[in-house]
């Protein structure tokens, strides 16, 4: 029986050139930093976040995490977490077509069904981007990001508490 179901997603933020280490994201072209949220489907609650530094994989950062997932729980993820399966056996991700095998109707369909209901992660992203120091370019220490990302997380969560 299922109790929950989670939702995992990833966002990144443009960061300011560093002087030491270069932490270079290939596919956007510009410094980052990584942030993963997971938020519990239900209530939009964040439960756990984690953090890396420039070009790391999403479902990398997952693994790096350390996060454990009852096995009642069920998760739901977008393409970048796909081998979730093997970690996680209660979750979900998009079927992906290849270059022989095109997705069938019925496969398109449980595509768009999953992202209807992994929609609410965009939108507490949203929300958390609301606050301009997530939104833009991060010119702060970056050792305190992960600081910084959490207390806006906390009052995301407190904001969710007090609203009726």
């Amino acid at each position: 029986m299922i109790l929950q179901i989670v939702l995992i997603d990833a966002t990144e933020q443009p960061i300011e050139r560093p002087q030491k280490n270069n932490v270079f994201t290939t596919v956007a072209k510009r410094h980052t930093q990584k942030a993963q949220l997971i938020i519990n489907q239900q209530t939009q609650e964040i439960i756990a976040t984690a953090f890396a530094k420039g070009s790391k994989h999403d479902f990398q950062l997952f693994k790096d995490s350390h996060v454990v997932i009852s096995e009642h729980i069920s998760s739901l993820a977008d393409s970048g977490y796909q081998g979730l399966y093997h970690l996680h056996k209660n979750s979900q991700t998009p079927l992906k077509k290849s270059k022989c095998c095109p997705l069938t109707k019925e496969q398109k369909m449980s595509n768009h069904k999953l992202s209807r209901k992994r929609i609410r992660i965009e939108n507490v992203i949203c929300c958390l981007k609301l606050f301009r120091i997530l939104s833009e370019r991060y010119r702060n220490r970056r050792k305190r990001y992960s600081l910084r990302f959490n207390l806006i997380a906390a009052i995301y969560n407190f904001q969710l508490i007090m609203t009726p």
